[in-house]
């Protein structure tokens, strides 16, 4: 049965470190996709990588309509391969930096190579919403915030907030 995991904040450090590739599938994956995925749902998000929940591996969940199981996608060791030239920008959030949002570059598509948990490899072209969330997961994975992304304007706005919800320490 799957169960709903802590969910690590801006300040943590495991937030900021390169996860791991996973090196084969195990039979505790699909028991940990399951608890990402109650996760998410849980938290109202539509994307969770494994270091927000404290596992610096390549994992990521993602569903642009939660609710629909058709378009839920558990990834294993995610790559973009191919992205666009053009960029859209549109307003982010993130479940590790919560109150905080803002106005992030993302490329219009990106393809991405993946195992699912079987560990079969997929490929998939993602436009729109589904892109913009599959490049906010793959940032988790390289230890990369949406905030970090930011214009240095925005980011002397948030600073306060950052170093609040950092617990007062910088980072």
């Amino acid at each position: 049965m799957a169960k709903p995991l802590g969910m690590r904040t801006y300040g943590d450090t495991v937030l900021r470190a390169r996860s791991e590739r996973v090196a084969s599938i195990e039979s505790d994956l699909a028991e940990l996709l399951g608890d990402m995925v109650e996760t998410m749902y849980a938290e109202g998000g539509v994307g969770l990588a494994a270091p927000q929940i404290g596992v610096s591996r390549q994992i990521a969940v993602i569903n642009p309509e939660p609710g629909n199981e058709a378009t839920l996608l558990k990834m294993v060791n995610p790559r973009i391969v191919a992205a666009s030239d053009e960029l859209e920008v549109k307003e982010e959030g993130c479940l590790s930096v919560p109150g905080i949002r803002g106005e992030i570059p993302r490329h219009a598509w990106v393809e991405i190579v993946y195992q699912n948990e079987k560990g079969v490899e997929r490929r998939l072209r993602a436009e729109g919403l589904l892109a913009r969330i599959v490049q906010h997961e793959l940032d988790h994975l390289n230890g990369v915030l949406f905030i970090d992304r930011l214009s240095l304007a925005k980011r002397a706005l948030i600073k306060p907030k950052l170093r609040n919800l950092a617990g007062g320490k910088e980072r």
